[in-house]
């Protein structure tokens, strides 16, 4: 396919040559990098992996292509989407943008819309279009209130045999933290998430038995082999302690498995000794956390229904630079996709990263941050093989004409290169003509 360079070999061994690659996700090369933390360096390609990471300008007698500079990044990971929610904003728009507005519009059309086939075509779309903007990896919450586990989790075992080889999918299931208490409930809902080698997640909020069912959830997650994935605090209501709550059970049940906590925006609007507390106490439990910031800057702090429009206060994210500080690993994700929590976004991870570094000023220095779409996130779902370049690594690689981050952030990008097991991939996006047949709103 067309490149925006030289034509890369659809097959064989070749080398990228004059390549920028962001230190942060490059492991095994001794270069020095400059001070905005790129490295010039030469990437040998044989076939599904990379052979060789060579300083830029070694003598090769293999087919080059140089990339006059271009940064070379890894496929990148998407550790928290909504890809069965993805793509019904035609026809359940959210009226007034606002949360409760979301979660009534998403609970009136998964009842009346989600069936198998309807969640199998609006997933697929999601995922042709990830992939081809360059995604490897996508871990996706699954909506599992009665009866829809018994329909979405299913579907999405076929879709993650449908795209292995093309993009891993990790699923995660998402309910209200309240449901645990019921024994009947956590049983079929445990069984479903193990059965589908899943990720037991919940929806965390201030309930009065709070404490009681976290640690049942993690007493259950723990006998079963279970990895935790948590909504958490996602309000602009600094009573929103739920996290301190999370870290609290972690370490009182001495939880064996990983834990994930989304979103945690009230951090930002708690008074600081009690957002350092909390932040500790996470740190102490070795919980991870993943920012969302284009969902949450557009969800928090509008004006309540009924009310004038009005200009919103705060970004309405988490305090990523603090939980960072205190060695938190800290991811950033797309969460929804053009449905009623956020009415655009298209599993794109540049987009992602850009907006992120814009929303939470994740820049002077920018260096590290790059992990939080490609490494960083790999290894808190428990792919550390991914989101990263290294020798032996497979050659999921995504080659932009861009040379800074100036130049990578201040454009979409569209014009990126794809490649997987070193060949370029048809990029084509879906059209959105396709969804029609799907949008007929069921009252």
């Amino acid at each position: 396919m067309a490149t925006g360079f030289a034509a890369v070999p659809a097959a064989g061994r070749y080398v990228l040559a004059n390549a920028t690659l962001p230190a942060v996700l490059v492991d095994g090369f001794a270069g020095e990098p400059d001070a905005d933390g790129l490295l010039a360096a030469d990437i040998t390609i044989d076939g599904g992996s990379i052979a060789r990471i060579d300083a830029a300008g070694s003598a090769t007698p293999l087919p080059t292509v140089d990339l006059d500079r271009g940064m070379v990044w890894p496929c990148f990971v998407d550790m928290h989407t909504h890809l069965d929610k993805g793509h019904i904003w035609p026809r359940r728009p959210n009226p007034d943008g606002t949360f409760d507005g979301a979660l009534a519009a998403a609970e009136a059309d998964r009842t009346k819309n989600w069936n198998a086939a309807d969640v199998a075509a609006r997933m697929d779309f999601a995922l042709r279009s990830a992939y081809a903007h360059g995604t490897a990896l996508i871990r996706t919450h699954i909506d599992s209130d009665p009866p829809q586990h018994r329909i979405s989790w299913p579907v999405f075992a076929d879709m993650r045999q449908r795209w292995a080889g093309r993009i891993d999918l990790q699923g995660v299931s998402i309910f209200t933290i309240d449901k645990f208490l019921d024994d009947a409930y956590a049983d079929e809902i445990v069984d479903t998430v193990a059965a589908h080698g899943g990720v037991l997640g919940a929806v965390t909020f201030m309930i009065p038995d709070l404490d009681r069912a976290i640690e049942l959830m993690m007493h259950r997650a723990a006998n079963r082999g279970l990895n935790l994935d948590f909504h958490v605090d996602e309000t602009d209501d600094p009573a929103a302690r739920s996290l301190h709550a999370i870290a609290d059970a972690a370490l009182r049940t001495d939880f064996p498995g990983t834990i994930v906590a989304g979103h945690c925006c009230s951090l930002a609007v708690q008074p600081e000794a009690e957002a350092d507390a909390t932040m500790d106490r996470a740190a102490e439990a070795g919980i991870a956390v993943v920012s969302l910031p284009m969902c949450n800057m557009y969800l928090q702090d509008r004006a309540p229904a009924g009310e004038a429009p009005r200009t919103p206060r705060w970004r309405g994210v988490t305090l990523v630079h603090e939980l960072a500080a205190r060695g938190i690993p800290v991811a950033v994700a797309s969460d929804n996709t053009r449905d009623p929590f956020y009415a655009y976004g298209d599993l794109d991870m540049v987009e992602v990263f850009r907006e992120a570094v814009r929303i939470l000023h994740l820049d002077h220095p920018i260096a590290p941050w790059p992990a939080a779409v490609a490494r960083t996130a790999a290894e808190i779902v428990g792919r550390p093989d991914r989101g990263r370049i290294a020798v032996g690594s497979l050659s999921d690689l995504v080659l932009f004409r861009a040379r800074t981050y100036s130049e990578l952030l201040a454009r979409p990008q569209s014009d990126r290169t794809v490649l997987r097991s070193g060949k370029p991939i048809d990029q084509s996006l879906p059209d959105y003509r396709e969804l029609p047949p799907l949008m007929e709103r069921r009252s």
